[in-house]
C-alpha cells in the first residue's frame, strides 16, 4: 500500500478486521489456522487480507501457536559475486527448501567486524542455525553466542579457536594433485600463487604443493611462492613479478579462481600464455575459450552446500554427536593450459594420462 509520499505503508492486522467486520482475536486464529472458525468468516478475512495486500508477521505467528522454531537458517558467504560462493549458496538452499525453510544470506567480504556484525544480527533474530565461510578472524569469542544456542556448520574453511562442524573440499589432496600433474610434464620450477595464509585452504594447498615436491626430491624455493594473492589484479601483479625472477618458474599452480584470471591476463599481455603452463584451482567462467584451455582442480561447492545443510539440520533434529570434519574429493580438469612442457623437458619423461578427466 503506498502512502501520499510514495513510501510503502504495512497493513496492519486491525485494518484486515475492520474490512472484515470481524474481531482481531478472529483474524489472528484465521492466520493461523486455528479450528473453530466458521467457513463464511474465513472467507471474509482471507478477501480481506487479499484485498489489503496484508502480510501476517511470521514471528508473532510462530510465537503464538509455541512454536520455538522460526523455519530459517542463516548463510553467511565471502562474497556474493564469486561463483564458487554462489554455487554453495544454491547447494544450501536445495537442502533447506526440502525441509520448508527459508535460507538469508549475506556477503562479509572476508571483513572479521563485518563478519561479527552479521553473526549478532542473525542470532538476535532467532534464525535456528548458521552456516558459515568464516574470515581469518579467531571465533573463539562467537562460541558463547552459537551453540548450543545456535547450532553453526562452518563451510569451506576451518574456524580458528573453536572446534566445529566442518564441510571442506581436501585441499591438501588438491594442491598434491594439481603440482604432480606439473611435475608429470617435466617441470621442476613451480610458482604457486596463494590466499592469505591465514585461511585453511590456503595453507592446505600450500602444504599438497610442498608435498609433491619433496617426494619429487626438489627443494622449496619460497621466492616461488606468492601469497597474500585474494583479487584477480593481486594474481596479475604476483605473475608478472615471478616472470621478472633471474629464473622464472616454467609452470603457475594458482590456487583460487581469482588468481588464475590474474595469472591468465599477465601471462597474456607478456606473450607467455602458451608457454608457461598453469593449472587453476576452481573453474573459471568460459575456461575452456581461453588459449589454450585452462586446466583445473575442480572442487564441487554444489555437494558442499548441501552436506553443510544436511549437517545442520542433523544438529537442529538432536544430534549432540562430536564435531565431524567432511572432506569432498577434487577433480584434476585437463584441458590444455596444465601440458605445456617446460623448453629443457627430458624427452625420456613419459606421462600417464589415467584417472584424468578431459573436458571436452
Amino acid at each position: 500500500m503506498a502512502t501520499e509520499s510514495g513510501g510503502t505503508k504495512h497493513t496492519t492486522i486491525r485494518e484486515v478486521a475492520a474490512l472484515a467486520g470481524v474481531s482481531l482475536k478472529t483474524v489472528s486464529r484465521v492466520v493461523n489456522g486455528e479450528p473453530r472458525v466458521a467457513p463464511s468468516t474465513v472467507r471474509r478475512v482471507n478477501d480481506a487480507i487479499a484485498t489489503l495486500h496484508y502480510l501476517p508477521d511470521a514471528t508473532a505467528a510462530r510465537l503464538a501457536r509455541g512454536e520455538r522454531e522460526s523455519r530459517t537458517i542463516a548463510l553467511l558467504i565471502a562474497s556474493v559475486d564469486d561463483p564458487f560462493s554462489g554455487a554453495l549458496f544454491r547447494g544450501v538452499e536445495e537442502v533447506a527448501h526440502t525441509r520448508g525453510v527459508a535460507v538469508f544470506a549475506a556477503s562479509t567480504g572476508g571483513q572479521p567486524e563485518v563478519e561479527s556484525r552479521l553473526v549478532r544480527a542473525f542470532a538476535s533474530r532467532n534464525v535456528d542455525g548458521l552456516i558459515i565461510t568464516p574470515t581469518a578472524q579467531d571465533h573463539h569469542g562467537l562460541a558463547d553466542l552459537l551453540a548450543p544456542h545456535m547450532p553453526c556448520v562452518y563451510l569451506d574453511r576451518d574456524p580458528l579457536g573453536i572446534t566445529a562442524d566442518v564441510v571442506t573440499s581436501d585441499n591438501r589432496a588438491a594442491g598434491r594433485e594439481a603440482t604432480e600433474h606439473l611435475l608429470a610434464y617435466g617441470h621442476r620450477r613451480i610458482g604457486l600463487l596463494m590466499d592469505l595464509p591465514s585461511i585453511s585452504t590456503a595453507v592446505e594447498r600450500e602444504a599438497g604443493y610442498r608435498d609433491a615436491l619433496a617426494s619429487a626430491g626438489i627443494g622449496i624455493d619460497d621466492e616461488l611462492v606468492a601469497r597474500g594473492v585474494e583479487t584477480d589484479a593481486q594474481g596479475d601483479a604476483a605473475t608478472e613479478t615471478l616472470m621478472g625472477l633471474r629464473e622464472p618458474p616454467t609452470a603457475l599452480f594458482t590456487s583460487r579462481n581469482m588468481a588464475s584470471i590474474g595469472a591468465i591476463r599477465a601471462l597474456k599481455r607478456l606473450g607467455k600464455l602458451s608457454t608457461i603452463a598453469l593449472v587453476g584451482m576452481d573453474d573459471v567462467s568460459l575456461s575452456d575459450l581461453i588459449d589454450p584451455p585452462l586446466s583445473t582442480v575442480r572442487q564441487d561447492p554444489l555437494a558442499m552446500g548441501r552436506l553443510a545443510t544436511a549437517r545442520l539440520f542433523e544438529r537442529l533434529d538432536g544430534d549432540d554427536s562430536p564435531p565431524e570434519r567432511v572432506l569432498v574429493p577434487t577433480k584434476l580438469v585437463v584441458r590444455g593450459s596444465g601440458e605445456i612442457r617446460p623448453p629443457d623437458a627430458d624427452l625420456w619423461n613419459t606421462v600417464s594420462g589415467d584417472g584424468l578427466e578431459t573436458s571436452q
